[in-house]
């Protein structure tokens, strides 16, 4: 097991290990129960899923029978757009804490900023907060704007805001509003999906450290001070996302790194699913 996972101090008090392991488009039990049982003897802790994702019961399934102990978790869920709005979302995070078998989750988000429910959501977030039903509340996918706009009504402020990141969209002005608000930046999508590692530079890199090019990439993001959740369901490729504390990049290599940013997402532009209300 992998003991070198930093953990980051969040602005209410709870810590969370800056390198997760994502959920995204995995929904087969067995696939599922075997990946989290990879992924806990490499040494991740902070699993994430959402219930876009529609595995928050296999996730359920497969914490239980492997028998991890909870006080050792950090477990994640987001609300998704069609149950946004103040009743809607405590009723469906009710509804996820029972798919989970959990009696809470460590940090509950918003997974997408939008129009119609924009400042419901976030007093209902407040609300299961006060209830116990999560430690932490957050935001994913907001931009500066979007943080900027929450700060009118919000009584507390979202200690995490989860967003695409990789090299081709580092998001320097977003990270370091997020710093300035006490707020940890966390990055879905932390290698681009696999676009970006057959990149020249990134490769020559980590020729340089007998390493290989997403390793490269997640060992950016942790010196750049930002938490991540790489995702993979083979063994060798979720033991080598977490073999990334051997070796440091210069401020050279971080610096060649930044500036292969050129405003390509993967994933949908957060203006747009605020106005339509939906991931378009």
């Amino acid at each position: 097991m992998n003991n070198d996972v930093k953990q980051l101090l969040l602005a209410d008090g709870q810590s969370m290990p800056q390198e997760g392991f994502g959920l995204y488009k995995i929904t087969d039990q067995s696939t599922i129960t075997s990946a989290i049982k990879y992924a806990y003897d490499a040494g991740y802790r902070l699993f994430d899923t959402a219930q876009l994702y529609k595995n928050e019961a296999e996730v359920g399934n497969a914490l239980q029978e492997l028998g991890l102990p909870r006080e050792e978790l950090f477990i994640t869920t987001k609300v998704s757009e069609p149950n946004q709005g103040f009743k809607q979302t405590i009723d469906s995070v009710k509804d996820s804490l029972q798919k989970l078998k959990l009696d809470y989750v460590n940090l509950l988000l918003i997974h997408w900023p939008i129009e119609r429910a924009f400042f419901d959501t976030w007093a209902a977030l407040e609300e299961l907060k006060k209830e116990g039903l999560t430690r932490s509340i957050g935001v994913s996918n907001y931009q500066m704007i979007h943080l900027q706009y929450l700060a009118t009504q919000a009584h507390e402020m979202p200690v995490i805001n989860q967003i695409e990141r990789h090299p081709h969209l580092n998001q320097q002005p977003l990270l370091q509003y997020d710093k300035e608000h006490d707020i940890i930046t966390q990055a879905w999508s932390p290698l681009g999906r696999g676009t970006i590692l057959d990149n020249p530079t990134l490769n020559k890199i980590a020729a340089n450290h007998h390493k290989s090019a997403a390793q490269v990439v997640l060992r950016w993001h942790l010196q750049s001070g930002v938490a991540f959740i790489p995702k993979s369901v083979h063994e060798a490729r979720i033991k080598q996302n977490i073999n990334i504390y051997d070796f440091t990049l210069s401020d050279e290599e971080m610096t060649a790194i930044n500036n292969l940013n050129n405003f390509t997402r993967v994933g949908k532009e957060p203006a747009l699913v605020y106005e339509y209300n939906l991931k378009y």
